[in-house]
């Protein structure tokens, strides 16, 4: 699944809020369809890994340490 090349930003769409401007995103998100909450996690997923059609595998970060 390749979300990054089919999701485009529409910049006119853009709204800048601070943050102490009461949110919305709860109610957005509870009107939603699980199909539409979990493409959109993905995408977060991928764009916070790096993900790319060359990437190679995610390194492991698990080390095992011998207990004594």
């Amino acid at each position: 699944m390749e979300l990054l090349d089919e999701m485009r930003m529409d910049r006119t769409m853009m709204v800048v809020v601070t943050t102490e401007t009461p949110s919305d995103a709860t109610a957005y998100w509870r009107m939603t369809i699980m199909a539409e909450r979990m493409e959109a996690f993905e995408l977060t997923r991928q764009l916070w890994n790096g993900y790319g059609p060359d990437a190679s595998r995610m390194v492991m970060v698990l080390d095992l340490l011998e207990r004594p």
